[in-house]
């Protein structure tokens, strides 16, 4: 009993320790990229009802306000322009706290699953492309490029807080940085010329609804909440933990946009994913309360996942949710893949699948002229002499080869399809056919769970996956 009270005591006593400071969240932390050009958060906690006085490096002007009943405080800086010179912060409630190292740049969240979480160093049996030259060299950006990884947490509630401190990329910290993301922002860094800010907040397996919250997911009739903290079944596939755990946390963190890449673990829910997910991208453009944040996404890569070819109406859903989600565009995968991967969920080539999302960021974003930031998309067909004539979408200047084209099929009204011949025209036409389908009605490119194709449009940017028939 006495050791109880002892304990109970010290732990008191340790508390009011705290609470004599100001205590800031981890993502407020050495190291961090602050956005330019805007008004950012700052926040925490300290004594109840107590003013607090911020000053910053990169202005005169001290800013105050007052921590609330409940020792919450809140308020906005203004930030200058990007700059590579180190910015500091000093935050006190009559003892000072200080923050240092802090770079004025670019910062983009990074969230998804495993594919987005995968880092330079890889999966066992899942390497990354390039990996080594990638993490010896990291070095060089380090004045350019800081990570905050956010670690799996789950929580049945919106909680305050998680762990996730920012690091400045050398070799021993990038190779834990997402590969994705890494390559986004080594590209981005490079064609800006700023410094640039990555969180990653990404739990490998993890559903779509699991990033949403209670109070959308009581609406969803095949989501059963009770799972959500239960020992039945994987963790990962929970419903609205991540949210709660590790998404809630950091919304007043001021970011420029999203990045996406997840969809595997919702293979057979392709009927409503496209909606949900500009459901969960409303949401969080409303939480995080800076307008329109763009959000970019990563088609899921093809995979072997067995009978059937469920994994291409997921991606069909996934182009088809571009429409439904303002400021939002998808990359394309289907091409990065090789024969060997079809059994590996976990392809290796990220370095394009970074600066693909780059080149749209560039482009929609930045408003960067002269970038292409997608491939082709199929428009219409028109079936003439036993061949089917396929029209594009950004395909103006024709497309990166006229023959030995892989990745299409076709059918006829039996719906059985045929690997089929595909050669390109002088009038950005792709002219399919096959001996095998006399009078084809059908035409589908890259639509299976695994089917990579070769076609491109003159910038190398990858046709996308489609189908002309609703079968």
């Amino acid at each position: 009993m006495k050791k109880k009270v002892i304990y109970s005591l010290l732990l008191t006593l340790f508390t009011s320790a705290l609470c004599a400071k100001v205590q800031l969240p981890d993502i407020l932390s050495n190291n961090m990229v602050l956005q330019q050009n805007t008004q950012v958060k700052l926040w925490g906690k300290a004594k109840v009802s107590t003013p607090i006085t911020i000053k910053v490096s990169w202005k005169q002007q001290a800013y105050t306000t007052r921590s609330d009943a409940d020792g919450r405080w809140l308020l906005s800086v203004n930030t200058p322009k990007a700059s590579y010179a180190p910015q500091s912060i000093k935050l006190s409630d009559g003892e000072t706290t200080e923050l240092s190292n802090i770079l004025i740049g670019e910062v983009w969240f990074c969230s998804g699953q495993s594919n987005m979480e995968m880092p330079l160093n890889g999966f066992t049996n899942c390497p990354i492309l390039d990996a080594n030259e990638s993490i010896a060299n990291a070095s060089e950006y380090r004045m350019g490029i800081r990570f905050a990884t956010v670690p799996k947490t789950a929580a049945l509630t919106p909680q305050e807080t998680c762990a996730g401190k920012w690091q400045e990329c050398n070799p021993e910290n990038a190779q834990w940085f997402s590969a994705t993301a890494y390559h986004f922002a080594t590209a981005l860094h490079t064609a800006l010329n700023v410094p640039i800010g990555i969180i990653n907040c990404s739990w490998g397996g993890s559903t779509v609804e699991g990033w949403l919250p209670e109070d959308i997911l009581k609406n969803y009739p095949d989501i059963d909440l009770k799972k959500a903290g239960s020992k039945d079944g994987a963790e990962y596939m929970q419903p609205m933990i991540m949210y709660n755990g590790m998404l809630k946390p950091l919304q007043n963190y001021t970011i420029k946009g999203f990045l996406w890449y997840q969809g595997e673990s919702n293979i057979g829910k392709q009927a409503t994913y496209a909606e949900r997910l500009a459901t969960m991208v409303n949401l969080w453009r409303k939480e995080w309360a800076l307008g329109e944040l763009p959000f970019y996404f990563v088609e899921i890569a093809p995979f072997q996942y067995g009978e059937g070819d469920i994994a291409a109406y997921l991606r069909e859903a996934q182009f088809k949710a571009q429409a439904l989600i303002p400021s939002s565009g998808m990359i394309s995968t289907n091409d990065l893949v090789e024969p060997y991967e079809a059994g590996n969920i976990h392809p290796r080539n990220k370095t394009l699948v970074g600066q693909r999302l780059c080149y749209m960021a560039l482009s929609r974003t930045y408003g960067i002229k002269g970038i292409s930031d997608h491939g082709p998309a199929y428009k219409s067909m028109e079936v003439k002499e036993g061949k089917v004539i396929l029209s594009f979408d950004n395909a103006a200047d024709g497309f990166s080869r006229m023959q030995d084209i892989v990745g299409f099929e076709i059918a006829g009204a039996d719906k059985i399809f045929y690997p089929a011949n595909a050669v390109a025209d002088w009038n950005q036409h792709i002219i399919v056919s096959s001996s095998k389908v006399d009078t084809p009605v059908a035409v589908r490119y890259g639509f299976r769970n695994f089917l990579p194709g070769n076609l491109y449009n003159h910038r190398e940017q990858p046709l996308y996956p489609f189908r002309t028939d609703n079968w």
